[in-house]
């Protein structure tokens, strides 16, 4: 070969190797934009002071012509929650995530709500996975009722995205949605799709819904301090709004609050192979004030909600006070409508007394007419009522449990009729309660009491397993009917606090 050929070849390959080199060093940016807790929550409304979803479309839409690579991610506790989604349980939502182009959601506990069944027919509406890789049956085996992980290759970078769904499920939403499933351990599943991912993928993903709830063992913050290998993890479950994320063990946890009053972002780059920054934040309503709302979306949105609105408006009475089901207000303490949620199960099951679980109970009331629809959003879960037969001893015993994670804001708070209670949150868990009454009598250990609750509460729910094999006195029908009842009957309705949960000054 001439001198002149020789001298050609090696140009060429030396500008081959230099295009590789800058191919090979240029940056991919990604956003990610991610909800959570969202409780079907999903038409803009200004006393909740959430977004909407027609406007996080527009919001996503307009991410997608600034950056090249978005993803739309939903860490869970998104079919259930309001009327929109109960009526027809959680197909309203799916065919909405649908339109929205989700690319994932992991499974929150209150996704089990409508039960297996139909979370398997909802996994088949969604056009997107669900996932949750520690969600196993009882022999071990992985469910079928959600993904593992899911790869996503965008300009040459490959994303894994695994799911995790919290181990309080079991007890987070009614067992008899779970029987026969098995929550694996967040921890060990989290380090087995990091080695499973680890060679397949250039950035790892934890699609999460566990929380940073300091009564919960397994936080979204372990599984970042004892796993290695996590880049990012998008969480759910505590409802926190993380502003700028939290960084644990070089993981970066970014969580947006609850009822999408803040849509999150997170941005990071990938150069030759490697994750080299993430950073999160969070847009806010007040920041979205002037984005118009996606026409599509909204036009969604109004065909459900005009198809439910004949049944949702009907008034069933009025209330001449605002009615406090705030979520810090009745899982730290007693509020107006808890007591009359208790009061009215009482009365329905003519009980000695009534206790029901502050989780259970997901809005306020404002002052004047109530409609069904209102009552639904409160009492969205289906549940019915119930009376059990206790003695004092496990009345105690369960109103230790209903104040052990207190002050943390934890659905297992009661709210309470025709028993007074004090407790000392500085001793501990378990010698809380130093002093309780029941119709105005001090509780007597041996003496059995009919206890109104809900079917929840009743079966062993939010861990009052006392109740499980209490036995059953009597059924009445849906809690938000006989609610519904209660207020046409007592309209307009004024419920106080009235001193029935103290706590030692």
């Amino acid at each position: 070969m001439c001198r002149r050929k020789i001298l050609t070849v090696t140009l060429t390959l030396i500008m081959v190797l230099s295009l590789s080199v800058m191919v090979m060093a240029e940056e991919v940016n990604f956003r990610i934009y991610h909800t959570n807790d969202t409780h079907a929550r999903v038409v803009e409304d200004g006393y909740a002071g959430n977004l909407g979803f027609a406007k996080v479309k527009s919001l996503i839409d307009q991410g997608e012509k600034e950056v090249e690579n978005v993803l739309y991610l939903d860490a869970g506790d998104t079919l259930h929650g309001q009327v929109i989604a109960n009526i027809n349980q959680g197909e309203a939502i799916a065919h909405l995530m649908n339109v929205m182009g989700l690319d994932a959601q992991t499974l929150g506990n209150h996704d089990f709500n409508y039960g297996q069944n139909q979370l398997k027919k909802l996994d088949t509406i969604a056009s997107y996975p669900f996932l949750a890789a520690n969600l196993k049956n009882a022999d071990g085996t992985d469910s079928k009722l959600a993904e593992n992980y899911l790869i996503k290759e965008m300009d040459g970078v490959k994303v894994g995205i695994f799911g995790l769904a919290s181990p309080e499920t079991a007890y987070k939403t009614h067992p008899k949605n779970v029987e026969g499933l098995v929550f694996a351990s967040p921890v060990e599943v989290a380090r087995d799709m990091v080695a499973e991912l680890e060679n397949k993928v250039d950035v790892i993903i934890g699609l999460t819904h566990l929380g940073l709830s300091a009564g919960t063992e397994y936080t979204s913050a372990r599984v970042a301090q004892e796993v290695a290998g996590i880049d990012i993890i998008i969480d759910g479950h505590s409802h926190d709004a993380l502003e700028n994320g939290r960084m644990v063990n070089g993981t970066l946890i970014a969580m947006a609050g609850e009822y999408d009053k803040n849509l999150g972002v997170v941005e990071f780059t990938v150069e030759n192979g490697q994750l080299t920054n993430k950073s999160a934040r969070l847009i806010t309503k007040e920041m979205a004030a002037d984005v118009e709302a996606d026409p599509v979306i909204a036009k969604v949105i109004n065909s459900i909600s005009s198809a439910n609105e004949q049944i949702t408006s009907q008034v069933v009475g009025e209330t001449a006070v605002e009615l406090n089901g705030a979520r810090e207000d009745v899982r730290t303490g007693e509020t107006n409508l808890g007591s009359m949620i208790a009061d009215a199960i009482k009365e329905k099951l003519a009980a000695d007394l009534a206790i029901t679980n502050g989780g259970g109970i997901r809005a306020s009331i404002d002052q004047g007419k109530v409609t069904k629809g209102e009552v639904i959003t409160v009492l969205p879960f289906g549940n019915t009522a119930m009376s059990i037969r206790i003695n004092g001893e496990t009345l105690v015993a369960a109103l230790e449990h209903a104040v052990s994670k207190y002050p943390a804001h934890e659905g297992l708070f009661p709210q309470v009729s025709g028993v007074k209670f004090t407790f000392n949150p500085e001793q501990p868990v378990g010698e809380r309660v130093v002093k309780v009454t029941v119709n105005g009598e001090p509780v007597e250990m041996d003496q059995e009491y009919v206890v109104a609750t809900n079917d929840f509460m009743a079966a062993g729910g939010d861990g009052y397993t006392m109740f499980a094999s209490a036995p059953i006195v009597t059924e009445a029908g849906g809690l938000e009917e006989i609610v519904m009842e209660y207020i046409s009957n007592n309209s307009p309705v004024s419920p106080e606090k009235m001193g029935r949960i103290s706590t030692v000054k």
